[in-house]
């Protein structure tokens, strides 16, 4: 019996408001963003950022929090979330997209994938075993499977070894996940794989789909690919994965891609983007985007955005935010990354609210256009 329950509470056309229920009775409303914690940490955001602003699930990275502080020190702590003091729900990858992100530092064989640490160069073998451990050491709620990214473009040959070795460490993983009894605390979800092949797309999530885990995911898109080519995958991978379970497309997180992905089914996303080109300059308004470091924001007296209710545009000025960009000053990340944090939470609420109503298709179109400006 699975830990995670999942209710579909509305539909429109295939878009889902959904509810994910955790052991304990915790929920998080589906679609639902999780901003990017990688090292125990949202970058520039204290825990309290987070729940001020009402985020319920993070994400962490099992390859970051491995190396550094390392997964004996966070069991002893009870968890990494009892290391950050984090009391809410959290999710972990595997380590399977850093072999891909560093391929340079990663060799791939049948049992597993040879790392050289990013830090010191020091050898480390993640196997989809161990990836598991891994993470009950840290002790998220939602794992994910160590599984083999092929880059793009590939050719027919690599994503076809992509596939089986995602498919064979799947079998693996959660043969591995129910002997330890993982299962009884943690959530193991497939991940879908394929490239831009959309045959292989389908091939792979009817494999994920027959080993019935709690949730499936979609990995391997936006890593270069034509935006056609992104979404047909996309939808091929959603179209063959059941419709009851939770499906979460992974590392993807600009506001026209969460509008195609809901309007497809997916439930659940996460990305770096929203922190990391806040820390860049730029943010995410009811009008678009914007660059706080333009020269035009110089004079300007007015909030962020006039209809943003986050705290730093009911306080701080774009003219004063840009000064604090311009002269690198550490407190720019942080309101900045705050108010694109807010951005997303009330741009997921507002898109769970209008597929209930029953008009997201014209809220879609609606910020389709403003972020195609």
């Amino acid at each position: 019996m699975s830990v995670l329950k999942f209710e579909i509470e509305k539909t429109e056309d295939q878009s889902r408001a959904g509810l994910l229920t955790f052991e304990n009775r915790d929920q998080v409303q589906t679609p639902v963003f999780m901003p990017v914690g990688t090292q125990a940490t949202v970058k520039a955001l204290s825990q309290e950022d987070l729940e001020e602003i009402g985020y319920n699930l993070i994400l962490a990275n099992t390859y970051h929090l491995y190396l550094r502080p390392g997964t004996t020190l966070l069991k002893k702590f009870g968890g990494v979330k009892n290391f950050m003091s984090w009391p809410r729900r959290m999710l972990t990858d595997s380590g399977g997209f850093q072999a891909f992100s560093l391929s340079g530092l990663t060799k791939y064989t049948e049992d597993g994938v040879n790392f050289k640490s990013h830090h010191d160069g020091s050898s480390h073998f993640f196997t989809p075993e161990n990836v598991l451990d891994y993470q009950a050491d840290i002790g998220s709620d939602i794992v994910m499977p160590l599984d083999d990214c092929a880059p793009y473009p590939a050719p027919p040959e690599r994503i076809n070894e992509s596939l089986k070795r995602t498919h064979e460490w799947l079998q693996r993983s959660k043969k591995h996940w129910l002997a330890k009894g993982y299962n009884e605390k943690q959530s193991l979800f497939g991940i879908v794989q394929g490239g831009a092949d959309i045959q292989k797309r389908v091939e792979s999530a009817k494999a994920i789909t027959e080993l019935d885990l709690p949730g499936n995911a979609i990995g391997g898109l936006s890593v270069g690919e034509k935006n056609n080519e992104f979404l047909e995958a996309m939808n091929a991978s959603c179209l063959h994965l059941p419709k009851e379970k939770p499906r979460y497309l992974m590392g993807v997180g600009s506001v026209p891609e969460i509008l195609h992905a809901v309007s497809m089914g997916v439930d659940m996303f996460d990305c770096v983007l929203p922190t990391r080109n806040a820390r860049n300059g730029q943010v995410f308004t009811s009008s678009g985007k914007i660059n706080l470091r333009a020269e035009y924001n110089k004079l300007k007296d007015s909030p962020i955005d006039t209809e943003c209710e986050c705290r730093v545009c009911q306080r701080y000025s774009l003219g004063y935010i840009r000064h604090l960009h311009k002269a690198k000053e550490i407190l720019a990340y942080s309101l900045s990354s705050y108010h694109n944090l807010f951005f997303m939470k009330q741009f997921m609420d507002n898109i769970r609210k209008s597929i209930v109503s029953g008009n997201f298709m014209e809220f879609k179109n609606k910020w389709l256009d403003i972020f195609s400006r």
